[in-house]
């Protein structure tokens, strides 16, 4: 992806401004996308009757979403290198909107979950492609300052997104979230072309690992697939197991293409890095267990046999997670600087670990206020682990591999989010189908599901503590500009921040400040 650098004499630079409609383009994008990302489970019951299929079949919608974006976020933005970012960008808009058409009209479970996939596709490569525009269109403090309300519109939208979609579910109808996002996307059209001048990277090789991004897709399908039908076929069934076995042959050919590819998807070399291992899987657990987590309880709050909600108000239940999320931002770098980076993450999956374990107690009798305090907790707890995570993953590396870090992290959350949905959809679905078998309410069996799912979910986390071990090299340099704009993006997209002396370039006895860049 593209780089701008800061050097550390800024005195020396006169900041280019990133322009007016270049800064509208890349932050209204990123906030429709993510809005819409995290609206769709709030809309899944509501589609259900429409379209006559059943929640379980419409999962795929939310993990065909990410599965294809885990294939695509890295290919789109060296598309965006080698072809022009602006022209990238346009496709990945014109996508999104032919894409929210599509779901809009659709009359079928097929149709909803194929316009998910080809959104996938098109909302990785919008933010890949919007914030390398920015980057490109400025520099200096002007360049983070515009990075960080890209950052900022990113999380806004996810965290709005469950609000908006079922405010438009109770008055439009869910199909209105979709042609609203259409129409926002397609205004960034001509937003773009005006005011956005193309570029390029001269100096990246002009080879696409086709190969690698197919593979990716065909590791991942095949295990969501057999996540989701499980419990259907039986867990050692020819199909269950046919599954994993092309798992197990693509990641296996995966690794022989990265090894040979001149332009890799994923380097494997920079696997041998403990911390960006470290922060990578730290990012993996918490975009999985949060992602699941509203699926869950959205589906939860909504179901007549649990808290009963219309979609607007299960939108509105999910807000003291995402504020808690958000409300902690501005404190992620300071303590991470104070404690270290590595100890921070350990702090924040204990605290999560709570959140969910409390969630694990779940009963029938529960009312939604019962909910409040573990969600703000868990919520919490994994805004303080993802936030040097995120720095983490990309200044544990030399600063000519920056962007090839980022790419890992960023595909980490899509594959988390992709699999962690599906097994926990799995687990939800096929507790509460066992108690209410054995002669339980429908009311005490789902609240049995989502208990489990939560417990699952504590389990992940109490194995996030111990990340510890492989990020205790993580220092994090300071509290200045480009690690604040990382932590407000942290929820959502991972921003390049180059080594300094402080961290993982420590290793090597630098004490030299580095230039740090955007990417």
């Amino acid at each position: 992806m593209a780089s701008m650098d800061v050097p550390a004499d800024r005195a020396t630079l006169e900041d280019r401004r990133a322009g007016g409609g270049v800064l509208a383009a890349a932050c209204v994008s990123a906030l429709v996308v993510n809005a819409n990302t995290s609206a769709v489970t709030i809309l899944l019951p509501s589609i259900s009757k429409d379209v006559d299929a059943p929640v379980a079949q419409l999962q795929w919608a939310v993990t065909g979403y990410s599965l294809v974006g885990a294939a695509v976020i890295v290919t789109s933005g060296a598309l965006g290198d080698v072809l022009g970012r602006r022209k990238v960008f346009l496709g990945g808009l014109a996508l999104f909107v032919a894409s929210c058409a599509l779901i809009a009209l659709s009359t079928s479970a097929a149709g909803v979950v194929g316009g998910r996939m080809i959104q996938g596709a098109s909302g990785a490569t919008i933010l890949a492609c919007g914030m390398s525009l920015l980057s490109v269109a400025s520099s200096g403090a002007a360049q983070i300052k515009a990075v960080t309300l890209w950052g900022a519109a990113s999380a806004a939208g996810a965290a709005l997104g469950p609000l908006i979609g079922g405010l438009l579910v109770e008055s439009t109808g869910w199909q209105g979230l979709f042609w609203i996002d259409a129409a926002i996307a397609a205004a960034c059209v001509p937003l773009t072309l005006r005011t956005v001048q193309e570029s390029r990277d001269p100096q990246r090789s002009r080879s696409i690992d086709w190969a690698g991004t197919v593979l990716v897709a065909l590791v991942l399908a095949p295990v969501v697939l057999a996540l989701s039908e499980g419990n259907d076929w039986g867990w050692v069934s020819a199909a269950t197991l046919g599954c994993f076995a092309v798992s197990i042959v693509s990641l296996v050919l995966f690794v022989r293409v990265e090894r040979s590819a001149k332009a890799p998807l994923v380097d494997l070399q920079l696997l041998r890095n403990r911390v960006l291992v470290g922060s990578t899987l730290a990012i993996l657990i918490v975009a999985g267990s949060i992602n699941a987590l509203m699926y869950v309880v959205s589906l939860y709050f909504q179901n007549p046999n649990g808290l009963g909600m219309n979609a607007f108000q299960a939108g509105l239940a999910t807000l003291p997670a995402a504020a808690g999320m958000i409300a902690i931002t501005p404190a992620i770098t300071p303590l991470a600087v104070k404690i270290g980076g590595a100890r921070a993450v350990g702090i924040g999956f204990v605290l999560a670990t709570v959140g969910y374990a409390a969630l694990a107690f779940v009963q029938g009798s529960w009312e939604y206020v019962a909910f409040i305090a573990p969600l703000v907790v868990l919520a919490v707890g994994l805004g303080i682990a993802n936030g040097p995570a995120s720095a983490g993953s990309t200044s544990a590396v030399p600063p000519d591999q920056v962007g090839a870090a980022s790419g890992i992290s960023n595909m980490a959350r899509y594959v988390g989010a992709a699999v962690a949905v599906a097994a926990i959809a799995m687990i939800n679905n096929a507790v509460a189908g066992n108690h209410q078998e054995a002669g339980e309410s429908a009311s005490d069996s789902l609240a049995a599901g989502v208990a489990a799912a939560s417990l699952t979910m504590a389990i992940w986390c109490a194995v996030g503590v111990g990340l510890v071990v492989l990020m205790r090299r993580l220092r994090p340099a300071g509290t200045d500009a480009i690690h604040r704009a990382a932590a407000a993006a942290a929820s959502v997209h991972t921003i390049p921040v180059e080594p300094t002396s402080a961290g993982a370039e420590a290793e090597e006895a630098s004490d030299e400040r580095r230039p740090r860049a955007v990417h």
